[in-house]
Formats: structure tokens, sequence, C-alpha cells
């Protein structure tokens, strides 16, 4: 017998994509809380700033992921063109070549 099962492109696999993105959330939360975590209990005294230093490192985690996540869904960035030194605007009014005498 054929097999009658279409094969989904891995671009446009979603459910594939949103498996990703919730399991590299889910570990870079926990992951940068603990870091937070041992980071507060190394560092601070006073409960506030031990709190505040996991809820640093949580936003850190999420942050990370959600880059990361828009990056699986969106494609990844184009690159924007920079200028290199040799390909600066030169101040005269001549080209380099003319100028030279």
């Amino acid at each position: 017998m054929a097999d009658n099962k279409e094969i989904i492109p891995p671009h446009y696999d979603l459910d594939a994509k949103w498996d990703a993105c919730l399991d590299l959330t889910v570990r870079r939360f926990v992951y940068s809380s603990f870091a937070g975590a041992f980071g507060g209990l190394l560092f601070f005294r006073s409960p506030q700033t031990r709190w505040a230093s996991i809820a640093f490192g949580a936003g850190v985690g999420i942050g990370s992921a959600y880059t990361e996540c828009s990056r699986l869904f969106d494609g990844p960035p184009t690159k924007l063109s920079l200028t290199k030194g040799s390909e600066a605007p030169t101040q005269g009014k001549f080209p380099r070549s003319s100028a030279i005498i």
C-alpha cells in the first residue's frame, strides 16, 4: 500500500516550531532563574535584592527565548550592509584617481 501521509516541510511545520519555542522558553526561564537565585545568594543579603536578582534572571531568560523564537518563526534577520573604510565617500570633489598628478 502507498503511504498517503503528506510530509510537511520543516519550514511550514508550525507544531514543531511551537514545541521547540515552548521547550526553549521553559528551559531558559528555569535556568536563568536558578542563576539569578545563586547570584542573589552569593552577592546579596536582603530578601528584596535576592528576589530582584531572581526576577532579573527570569526576565533575561524570557527575553532571550523570545528573541530566539522570533528568529525561528520569521527566519534569520536580514543583514545590514555597513560601509567599509574603502567605500566611504571622499571629501574632495574629484575621484582619487584623477586627483593624483
